[in-house]
């Protein structure tokens, strides 16, 4: 939900420059993971929230990735160009910095790089890559997956491009959509993210998140530059709070679940409420964990089953410690509970989905048909619900 001041409404469009109040480490040392809680000051702006909705973020890229980019396009940086699919006109370094995405070079791309170069050896390596595309287009998506446009121009040296030229070869840079970890009942001013720092290597060069290492390293505290909006999503608590809630949300999955719970506990909801969450390590990465105990002692939260899959021999994920409690669990949807899954769409939510099917198979005495038919009824009362990225 989003509302706005008498004379200024905040949105993807016009999105407000809000303030970075705090960021905070939330694994321990010796974890293998940089998860970061930050605190967005909504001071001033107008807009509201309610628990599950996501804030829009609008990074830049790192300066260093531009200054490498444009030395290796051997552009100064002053030329204008107009943007793609827009008739505004900026500098390359403002569009570079701000409006355009440096990362995910396509076969296109690589048609007019090999159109561009007059080196013959790096021609003809371009031609190899396009035959191949046409051979194997997945193993030329793999090959430009591991590479960003600095990259293939530090490559292909040869090729000469203009300003503009290069320009409209580049996808806009666009919002990343975090889910928002505070209740506004709770926290009606300011809004919480839970973000995991991303750096990797590929094509042996180190690469960074843009839009996690803006807010972990580029994004100053107590200075109004963020520019941010409420995106709303279906993703929200039951109706009636004497309705019992089960949350899967392993690593930064677990966002909305710490609103969801602050915000029961603040109102005195009368629903249960059952949390798995999962990570590396305990000791390191229980994101978190201190609020969790808490809220279980005070029987605001009524049950917590961990899964950290790093702490012993065989690897342990929440889709295990669902099955292990899978009794108890189909009891729970049986009253009526609503189910919730946030987190990676690759690999857990299937496996989560896998597992709750199998539940319902053996403790709800159903063949597989049934249990799909059983499924499809809780996504159709909206008591099954994803948000997963």
């Amino acid at each position: 939900m989003i509302t706005a001041t008498e004379d200024q409404v905040y949105d993807k469009k016009n999105p407000f420059k809000a303030q970075l109040n705090e960021k905070r480490l939330l694994n321990k040392e010796g974890s293998a993971k940089e998860t970061l809680h930050f605190v967005v000051d909504l001071a001033g702006s107008g807009l509201t929230y309610t628990c599950g909705d996501s804030l829009g973020v609008f990074p830049t890229n790192a300066p260093e990735a531009v200054t490498e980019l444009l030395r290796a396009l051997r552009f100064k940086g002053d030329e204008e160009v107009t943007l793609p699919r827009s008739e505004e006109k900026v500098s390359i370094k403002e569009a570079f910095t701000h409006r355009l995405s440096l990362a995910g070079p396509t076969k296109k791309f690589l048609e007019l790089l090999e159109s561009k170069v007059t080196d013959p050896v790096e021609k003809a390596k371009l031609e190899h890559l396009l035959v191949m595309g046409k051979v194997s287009p997945d193993q030329l998506k793999a090959h430009l997956a591991e590479r960003e446009f600095i990259d293939l121009i530090e490559e292909f040296p040869s090729a000469s491009f203009s300003p503009q030229e290069f320009v409209a070869s580049l996808k806009k840079l666009v919002p990343r959509l975090y889910s928002i970890a505070s209740s506004p009942v709770v926290y009606p001013k300011e809004i919480h993210l839970t973000v995991a720092v991303v750096r990797y290597e590929t094509n042996q060069r180190q690469r960074i998140g843009v839009c996690s290492t803006y807010l972990s390293d580029r994004c100053p505290i107590g200075e109004p530059n963020l520019p941010v909006f409420v995106s709303s999503s279906h993703f929200g608590l039951p109706e009636d709070e004497a309705k019992d809630i089960i949350m899967v949300g392993p690593g930064t999955g677990i966002a909305p679940f710490r609103a969801f719970v602050q915000e029961r506990a603040a109102l005195g909801s009368q629903g249960r409420s059952w949390l798995f969450f999962g990570d590396q390590h305990r000791e390191f990465d229980f994101l978190y964990g201190d609020e969790w105990e808490k809220y279980l002692e005070e029987g605001k939260l009524n049950r917590l089953d961990l899964a950290f899959s790093r702490d012993q021999e065989h690897k342990i994920y929440v889709q295990d410690r669902m099955i292990e409690k899978g009794a108890d669990l189909w009891e729970w949807l049986q009253s009526g509970a609503f189910f919730y899954v946030c987190g990676d769409a690759k690999r857990m939510a299937s496996d989560v989905d896998q597992a709750l099917h199998q539940i319902i198979e053996k403790h709800g005495n159903m063949s597989q048909e049934d249990a799909q038919a059983f499924v499809k009824q809780l996504k159709k009362e909206k008591r099954y619900l994803r948000d997963v990225y």
